[in-house]
């Protein structure tokens, strides 16, 4: 079985790879994917807005419904000449599949269709659904892919009880590290408002640098929580300021700054803008903050879908995966607004977004009978 895993995996993720879908681009990826699923039974339905192509494919009718999530579209490739091969014609090399998306996450979709047909073929008639969520808008502002399909599932009264989302979530081994929750993002751009003048005549200005000092850095060593069992304690990071007319001898008339946020579920972003105006406001700052909310944290406990996960991992590669919610935000978060278990699981994620993106060849199998035996476990057993 591990040998037609590989292969057929290993086929597949080359010929996704291949396909130039740089956010939104789709390139066909679904029509792909698509094709293969109507095969062994699935309804595939296509919930498009404006740009973006999103796939809704199922298996069944009965629950639980278990759901493989995941997005075709990559980031920019960077400069070519620094690939040593071209990143949309996936290479293998000293042991690794090369190719912007191998790693995030084209072979997770591979994985995903042949996991499930192999389910397919050796359960025809398995328990509850199986579904596939798939967009071509996570790497961008990810407003019309995910989110829609939710959106609009939720409203037909569709349900889902398990995601499995095929983020690169692994470290240094396939399956050493699986998330079960990410933070949540706030951003902020904060504008200090002073009065500029002549730097000899600080008495007629207001400087705004000193003035936010004070406040900038109590909020810098504020404590906005001590985390959980899962969840690291809320960052606040200062990412750029600005003040100054680019002359010595000029009080500004103003600073901004960009600041975010992230946090645990012992926060919320109320809390957390509440917290902030208060500690401005208690300086006496003249000042304007605009906010935008990337998304809430979410978390899922140690429970029959995390155990299925964590079971798969070590069926297919001996390696006894651990619990994180590090890292950056996922299109888990909107789908965790819906489905009471979400967990990430993929390849090592060491490449991702860089020049020369891989994973290992002898990874792919695996990773294919890892999400088969998850599916198993929550459906067939």
């Amino acid at each position: 079985m591990q040998d037609h895993a590989q292969q057929s995996t290993l086929d597949l993720a080359q010929e996704l790879i291949a396909r130039r879908s740089v956010t939104p681009a789709d390139e066909g990826c679904l029509e792909i994917i698509a094709r293969r699923l109507e095969a062994i039974g699935f309804t595939c339905e296509r919930i498009d807005s404006n740009d973006v192509c999103n796939l809704w494919a199922r298996r069944g009718t009965a629950r639980p419904v278990v759901c493989l999530a995941g997005h075709t579209d990559v980031v920019p490739t960077g400069p070519l000449d620094q690939w040593h091969s071209e990143p949309f014609a996936p290479t293998e090399r000293d042991g690794y599949l090369y190719g912007r998306g191998a790693a995030d996450m084209k072979t997770s979709l591979a994985a995903f269709v042949t996991a499930v047909e192999r389910f397919v073929a050796a359960n025809p008639d398995h328990a509850g659904s199986i579904a596939l969520l798939l967009t071509s808008d996570e790497e961008g502002v990810a407003t019309d892919g995910t989110t829609r399909v939710v959106e609009a599932l939720r409203a037909r009264g569709e349900a889902m009880d398990y995601c499995i989302v095929g983020e690169p979530t692994s470290v240094d081994r396939l399956g050493d590290m699986i998330k079960n929750g990410r933070r949540g993002s706030l951003n902020g751009t904060l504008k200090i408002h002073g009065v500029q003048c002549h730097i000899a005549y600080p008495h007629l200005g207001r400087n705004p640098i000193h003035q936010a000092a004070p406040a900038l850095a109590e909020l810098a060593a504020t404590e906005w929580d001590k985390g959980n069992e899962y969840f690291q304690p809320t960052s606040f990071q200062i990412s750029n300021i600005h003040a100054g007319t680019g002359a010595n001898n000029v009080v500004p008339g103003a600073l901004e700054l960009l600041f975010n946020f992230r946090f645990s579920p012992e926060c919320t972003a109320e809390g957390l803008r509440a917290r902030v105006h208060e500690i401005l406001d208690r300086h006496g700052l003249e000042y304007s903050l605009e906010w935008s909310l990337s998304g809430n944290p979410f978390m899922t406990r140690r429970g029959r879908l995390v155990d299925a996960v964590l079971a798969g991992i070590e069926a297919a590669t001996g390696v006894h995966g651990a619990l994180s919610t590090t890292g950056g935000t996922s299109d888990g978060r909107f789908i965790a607004t819906w489905c009471p278990e979400v967990v990430e699981f993929g390849p090592v994620n060491a490449t991702i977004h860089k020049i020369n993106e891989r994973v290992r060849v002898a990874d792919i199998g695996p990773l294919s009978i890892a999400y088969e035996r998850a599916i198993s476990h929550l459906l067939a057993e």
